[in-house]
């Protein structure tokens, strides 16, 4: 049958289910989301009392941060109920996913009343995240098993990628498949088919990896400080590492896993890892339990002066004390390595304790993975996809692997006592020496079963560039330039959060040079955790501090001028941000044809937040798309009144979907997609799509109108009163005027037409002289010391 998912009912509201249903109407679906009426409402015939329970879930979930939304309006299509009065109302419903208490006999129950009214052939699913799903559909109707099947969404769903799916015996194969392309497809997810095993396949892996992890620190006597240091994002993995993860997961979640996996596979060989430390037993008993209940490894308090304070608890006295920052060798001379694989190298070639962490940590990883094949998959790239997505792992486990590389590790482990399971040492002795391997731009994936290497599903629909080495066009210091194929080029650079300086510009210009002389067009996007957090400010504040002043112009002109370049070439330039796409990278985007960006995409004209205004073109542009939407039949001012706040405040949206509210995106023009892995093929697709329909090259704007005094006064009066008010200081005034200055096109005595490159000369002209200002420098400094992107 042909599916289509107008509308969903989500069967229980909880901290999963409210925030599933709220992902749903993210992506513009219907949603019904049902709970139980309250004990002291049974009698009532009030729906607000009767539906308590689902509506105060709902309203906690919209108030939590992050937000469970793209879009704050989308909570609009969410309908609450309860079982009792509206399980009728799933009739109406295309599929129908339960995500009740832990418990079989309940979701028994509730799968009783779903069966009373819901229509033949809808798709029924369970959240559940330890309950074999074969165990759940027993006894229901022959139709229902052939629709059912496990969902296991991880928390946050609009934030965690992945999203599981589980069979039964009794699962219609077409269902699998449309499941596994729909998550995809609109849900954004990274679908992994999975084996009904305990656990499945990421908390199998992940909850391993941790309990493993508290193993090896008894044995190498670590901190929990120490532990966190090691195994954040210094490894690839993500800021809250080991203990703090178990502290946001839930320590009593983490333990009911790790109790299940243990008595539900005895013949797992490392079925001891999964014991319970006695300590651990303590914390549960103490009720200490993580973010939860106020305490778990980690305790918030407040110091003698009232400051926040993060206290760790030491496991050998059950008591909390000041955190410390541990130092190891091998890290601090890993840390100037940006890139991931070499960095891994580097600390598990380490000769001090770090480095005995990272082998044993590594080994007992790689041997567990390896014995889990077949078991929990037949293919071993779930379980890297599995990992990546559902636990935050920038690379894949049996990807480490191959980094450090397999026979050599294997050999090693060997002489560490860690066993490796003999499909690897099959592997290996046919002459094969690598689980992955990337052939004309596609990646094959080594088939225990076959005893070959097969290409990976998805093809063309994920396009990865590094995948494109042997179709490399150019490259310098920062940038690699691809053949993508069907005449597109592809353009990617590996700088520091992605910051924008001369290699990149140079690599953009190079590109859309090569492209116009032989290609249909560019793509412009990156494989980073972030596209680009902006232009390269260190550079700006070397050249502003050594009063290079001359240099500093040549440098914007040269931004300037390559983003001009962008928007006015012969072939269509289509940019695929993702993560952050802060500063430069926002005026980049605002000078594309086209952007697709991923719907997680932060992006925003963030200067001001250093005492600055945007120097690339982005001041420019927001002054004539104000002058574009001006209408006759309200004040010309408001709609640039409306842009300008939006760069005084530094507003960035927190999904691609608010882009569009700010300005940077062009409704019926840019296009959003789901699915971060998709992004650089639906570019490439808009590409060919573009240059088809006959692109010609556009023609710089004269016709630009700028208001000058007559809007100046206005917001120059506006800026006084944030002031006045002490919404802003002295100095934000200062920079907030020159903005306005450039946005009304200067002191013009009437509204008046002018060119971009009148604005672009303004713009410049005033960010030069930011730049000689103290205040300026003195925040550009700040941010550099931090090394975190700029914000307001």
């Amino acid at each position: 049958m042909k599916r289509s998912i107008k509308k969903v009912a989500v069967l229980g509201s909880g901290v999963m289910g409210s925030r599933i249903a709220c992902h749903f109407a993210g992506i513009g679906v219907q949603v019904l989301l049902l709970d139980i009426v309250p004990k002291e409402a049974v009698e009532s015939t009030d729906p607000k009392l009767r539906n308590k329970i689902v509506n105060d879930a709902l309203a906690a979930a919209i108030k939590s941060n992050p937000s469970p939304v793209y879009h704050k309006d989308v909570i609009k299509k969410i309908s609450t109920g309860n079982f009792d009065d509206n399980m009728k109302d799933i009739a109406g419903c295309d599929w129908i996913i339960e995500v009740v208490v832990e418990r079989l006999d309940i979701k028994k129950i509730v799968y009783e009343k779903v069966e009373q009214f819901r229509k033949p052939g809808t798709l029924i699913t369970s959240n559940t995240s330890g309950i074999p799903i074969h165990m759940l559909s027993e006894g229901r109707s022959e139709d229902f098993k052939k629709n059912f099947c496990g969902s296991h969404f991880f928390n946050p769903p609009r934030y965690l990628r992945l999203l599981e799916v589980i069979p039964t015996p009794d699962t219609d194969p077409a269902v699998v498949d449309f499941l596994m392309s729909y998550g995809d497809l609109y849900l954004g997810k990274t679908t992994v088919l999975c084996k009904d095993t305990p656990a499945f396949i990421a908390n199998r892996v992940g909850v391993f990896g941790m309990m493993a992890i508290m193993n090896v620190k008894e044995k190498l006597k670590l901190s929990i400080d120490e532990i966190d240091a090691l195994t954040g994002p210094i490894i690839g993995r993500p800021k809250s590492a080991t203990f703090r993860t178990a502290d946001v997961v839930g320590i009593d979640t983490l333990v009911k896993v790790a109790k299940g996996v243990a008595d539900n596979c005895p013949d797992d060989e490392a079925r001891d890892q999964f014991t319970i430390p006695a300590w651990l037993d303590k914390m549960v008993a103490n009720n200490w339990l993580g973010d939860k209940t106020g305490q778990g490894f980690f305790k918030k308090t407040k110091g003698a002066a009232g400051e926040k304070e993060i206290l760790t608890l030491n496991l050998d006295t059950m008591e909390y004390g000041p955190r410390v920052k541990p130092k190891f060798a091998t890290v601090e001379a890993a840390k100037p390595i940006d890139d991931l694989y070499q960095r891994l190298k580097m600390l598990c070639a380490g000769q001090d304790k770090a480095g005995d962490f990272y082998r044993h940590f590594h080994y007992g990883l790689f041997s567990y993975i390896s014995h889990r094949i077949p078991e929990i998959s037949d293919e071993l790239y779930r379980v890297d996809d599995a990992m990546m997505a559902g636990f935050g792992w920038e690379i894949g486990a049996f990807e480490s692997w191959d980094v450090l590389g397999v026979g050599k590790t294997v050999e090693a482990m060997k002489t560490a006592g860690y066993k490796v399971a003999p499909w690897v040492e099959e592997m290996l002795a046919a002459g094969n020496k690598n689980f992955f391997k990337v052939e004309a731009g596609k990646k094959y994936c080594y088939d225990p079963a076959s005893k070959s290497y097969k290409v990976l599903p998805g093809g063309e629909a994920f396009i990865v560039m590094s995948n494109y080495q042997d179709k490399l066009v150019w490259k310098n210091g920062s940038c690699k330039l691809y053949d993508l194929g069907d005449d597109v080029l592809g353009l990617q650079w590996f700088t520091k959060m992605g910051s924008i300086g001369g290699d990149v510009l140079a690599g953009i210009q190079t590109s859309i040079e090569k492209a116009e002389k032989s290609y249909k067009g560019l793509v412009i996007g990156n494989e980073g955790s972030n596209f680009s957090a902006g232009a390269n400010v260190g550079m700006i504040f070397m050249l502003a501090i050594d009063q290079e002043y001359d240099e500093l112009d040549m440098a914007i002109r040269l931004f300037q001028n390559t983003m001009m370049r962008a928007r006015y070439s012969s072939v269509p330039v289509v940019v695929a941000p993702h993560g952050l796409a802060l500063g430069g990278a926002c005026e980049l985007s605002l000078h594309a044809d086209k952007v697709c960006p991923a719907a997680e995409t932060y992006t925003g004209l963030v200067e001001l937040g250093v005492g600055l205004i945007p120097g690339g073109g982005g001041t420019k542009e927001f002054a004539l798309r104000a002058s574009d939407e001006m209408h006759e039949d309200e004040p010309e001012t408001i709609t640039l009144k409306n842009r300008f706040l939006n760069i005084a405040t530094a507003k960035v949206a927190t999904s691609a979907f608010e882009g569009f509210d700010i300005g940077v995106y062009r409704k019926g023009l840019d296009e959003v997609v789901v699915n971060q892995g998709r992004r650089i093929a639906e570019a490439k697709k808009s590409v060919i799509e573009i240059s088809d329909s006959g692109y010609t090259m556009p023609v710089q704007r004269k016709d630009v109108k700028v208001l000058g005094r007559s809007a100046l006064g206005a917001l120059y009066a506006g800026i006084h009163a944030m002031k006045t008010a002490n919404y802003a200081t002295e100095h934000d005034a200062v920079v907030a005027k020159k903005l306005a200055w450039v946005m009304c096109g200067g002191d013009l005595s009437e509204p008046t037409f002018v060119s971009e490159q009148y604005l672009l000369d303004l713009e410049r002209e005033a960010f030069l002289s930011l730049c000689g200002e103290k205040k300026s420098l003195e925040r550009i400094q700040s941010v550099l010391k931090s090394g975190r992107p700029i914000r307001n």
